[in-house]
């Protein structure tokens, strides 16, 4: 259902690509929804492999990325009304907190703005999801945690003795993981929420297909991108 990404800068599109690739030539079908940093390469390859998934930006990511941008005594505030609009009941209400959130910051924190805006759809696409699950969807710190796992034990290694060994390692941080995925419950409700977002899912990618066929004259296709990496 949920696929966790990210990447170096440096990564390309063609390489990440190639990865997905891989993976659904062993079996991998188009998750529910891909969390990723802003890494250019992994959202063209997201939306390249997995056109039926929904794509979420890290969060924990973006709210770096506004505090680098608001200034010092002006950021406890933005970072509440920001923090409303990803914690909103739906998009809907999301969206209209945003517009709010342009309106009173756009003019003197122009640069904090765009960013804010920047890839607005993907930061707040977990709120498609039940609401119990949106926390742990929303950022890629579950990721970035078996990262850390990994560096903690291999620095107390002075020798990991070949490709075997830190494979085991990092074995074994996933199976932690898991474990902590499992206490996450998944009620006959909720099973109803995602066999609907599914279903909407699935018609957005159709009707994107037959815009892309037949093209209107009246209506340009609008292309979510990503200015900024993280």
């Amino acid at each position: 259902m949920l696929l966790y990404m990210m990447a170096g800068s440096k990564e390309d599109a063609e390489t990440v690509t190639a990865f997905f690739q891989d993976m659904k030539r062993r079996g991998l079908n188009d998750p529910l929804l891909v969390t990723s940093d802003g890494a250019p390469g992994i959202i063209k390859a997201i939306e390249i492999c997995f056109p039926r998934a929904a794509r979420q930006r890290c969060l924990a990511h973006r709210m770096r990325n506004l505090a680098a941008k608001v200034p010092e005594d002006v950021w406890p505030e933005f970072k509440v009304r920001a923090q409303a609009v990803y914690q909103a009941p739906s998009r809907a209400i999301a969206r209209e907190l945003a517009a709010g959130v342009v309106a009173d910051y756009g003019r003197k924190y122009d640069s904090a703005v765009a960013c804010f805006m920047d890839d607005f759809e993907a930061c707040i696409a977990h709120l498609r999801f039940p609401v119990t699950h949106r926390r742990a969807i929303r950022t890629t710190n579950l990721l970035e945690r078996l990262f850390v796992e990994e560096r903690r034990r291999l620095k107390i290694i002075p020798n990991a003795f070949g490709e075997r060994a830190v494979l085991k390692l990092m074995f074994g941080a996933l199976i932690r993981a898991a474990e902590r995925w499992r206490s996450i419950k998944v009620t006959e409700f909720e099973h109803r929420q995602i066999n609907a977002v599914r279903k909407e899912l699935d018609q957005e990618y159709e009707t994107q297909v037959g815009l892309k066929t037949q093209p209107s004259k009246d209506a340009a296709q609008v292309k979510i991108s990503s200015s900024s990496r993280t």
